[in-house]
């Protein structure tokens, strides 16, 4: 009884509970912790293609851009319809009242009711014959201005695209950068442990030692910058992918071995073709052309056919009654024209062969600004891919190093700081063979790109 009395007080009911919640409680809010934040902040590997398709189908330029097209294809069916006849119909009611309604003619009188009631009814129905095609001009223009449209929306989708390309690289260069830094002070830290050693022993100064912690802080340094970075760049992609903004990206190595570059004269002869500037100047070009021909048309007369039928009655019951009603129909024809046009056209002709002639020059302007930014990327990617053949042959020669150097230390030649500089040699050396893929990839994806190719 005593024993049971004595292990239920306050005091070891407190120590059971304690125990209890570090037990039991304490995993479990940490496993909470853990899992949510998982959920909060979760990795994805990433490929190029897949970036570019989700940033394409969540961009809301691409989007604004295809609510363009449906408009300008909206304008275009408006312009269709306008060839239509067009109808009318009309009822109208009309009640009289004449207070005065004798009117005396010389020796005849002539006696009007006090009131009377009047419906008039009218339907119509009318038709262009001859236009001066002005209704076929008007249908071409907003034919061919829809084209416009479509190529805004395609340039739109291609500077989406590169943006994504763009960031892409920023951030597996990022990425490699860290890589380097991570590499970088593994080996200061051996090299510190080695410094410390040998200050113990007496055979380096305190100076050597701070040196080397010296340049740790450096790198540490460049460390804090590149991951500032990787999660600038991180945040634009997330947003520009449409994913959660806690997504940590990451991108598998890229190869850019496989791309055989072609000659520049058939790049630009691509970007002619294909530049959707080129194209929109040559849809404008057509435009001008049938505006010309529609202001020339002002000049010439027009026919137009027109069928009208009335409903005349005089009593107070709108519904027609044998002998109460008349219902004239007229058909006909009618032919006009203004003549004054002859004179007063000639200068609006004038400006719209003027307009045709600007857009010659801007044509021709922006033809030599192709082929100045094609040859520009051409050749950035032509130096990109040469600094990758001799990146190649350096990481031989930081290989071959890094082989000696260990065989060296193995035989007590070099010392471990030494050994240790030559592997930091090598891995940097592979590390600025993966920028320079990073670069020889977004030199391709810019060469594409100015020959408007990107998405084709």
């Amino acid at each position: 009884m005593t024993m049971t009395m004595k292990n239920n007080t306050p005091l070891n009911l407190f120590k059971t509970m304690t125990t209890n919640f570090k037990r039991f409680v304490i995993p479990v809010m940490l496993m909470t912790l853990l899992f949510g934040k998982t959920a909060m902040a979760q990795d994805r590997t990433i490929t190029l293609d897949e970036a570019i398709k989700l940033g394409v189908e969540s961009s809301n330029v691409v989007k604004l851009s295809r609510s363009k097209i449906d408009q300008a294809i909206s304008e275009y069916e408006q312009a269709k319809d306008k060839a239509n006849p067009s109808g009318k119909a009309s009822f109208g009611y009309d009640r009289a009242e004449i207070p005065y309604n004798t009117l005396k003619l010389g020796s005849m009188t002539l006696g009007l009711p006090k009131n009377d009631n009047a419906y008039l009814g009218t339907a119509s129905l009318n038709e262009t014959i001859l236009g001066a095609n002005k209704l076929k001009y008007a249908q071409k223009s907003t034919e061919l201005l829809t084209q416009v449209a479509r190529l805004d929306a395609e340039n739109d989708k291609d500077e989406i695209t590169y943006d994504i390309i763009s960031q892409y690289y920023t951030l597996y260069k990022v990425l490699q950068s860290k890589k380097v830094v991570e590499q970088n002070l593994k080996t200061i830290d051996e090299q510190i442990h080695q410094a410390q050693r040998f200050f113990e022993q007496g055979l380096v100064t305190k100076n050597d030692v701070l040196r080397f912690q010296l340049q740790r802080s450096n790198i540490e340094l460049n460390g804090i910058d590149l991951e500032t970075n990787r999660k600038i760049v991180n945040y634009n992609l997330d947003v520009m992918l449409g994913l959660p903004e806690t997504t940590q990206l990451m991108i598998n190595i890229i190869n850019e071995d496989q791309r055989q570059i072609g000659s520049l004269s058939g790049y630009i002869d691509t970007a002619l073709a294909s530049r959707v500037e080129v194209r929109q100047i040559d849809l404008r070009s057509e435009v001008a052309e049938t505006n010309i021909k529609n202001v020339q048309a002002n000049t010439l007369p027009t026919l137009g056919a027109s069928a009208s039928a009335y409903y005349i009655g005089m009593q107070a019951n709108p519904l027609p009654q044998s002998g109460t009603f008349i219902t004239p129909i007229t058909v006909g024809l009618s032919l006009s024209w203004d003549f004054s046009s002859l004179w007063n056209n000639k200068n609006k002709v004038a400006e719209a062969k003027i307009q045709r002639e600007e857009l010659s020059f801007s044509r021709a302007i922006k033809v030599n600004d192709v082929k100045k930014e094609v040859n520009q990327d051409y050749q950035s990617y032509v130096m990109a891919l040469d600094k990758i053949k001799l990146l190649q042959t350096s990481i031989e020669q930081a290989g071959e190093n890094n082989k000696i150097l260990d065989s060296k230390y193995r035989s007590n030649i070099a010392s471990a700081t030494d050994r240790a500089d030559a592997e930091t040699l090598l891995y940097q050396a592979q590390i600025n063979l993966e920028l320079a893929k990073a670069d020889a990839g977004l030199a391709y994806y810019t060469l594409i790109k100015s020959t408007g190719k990107l998405n084709k």
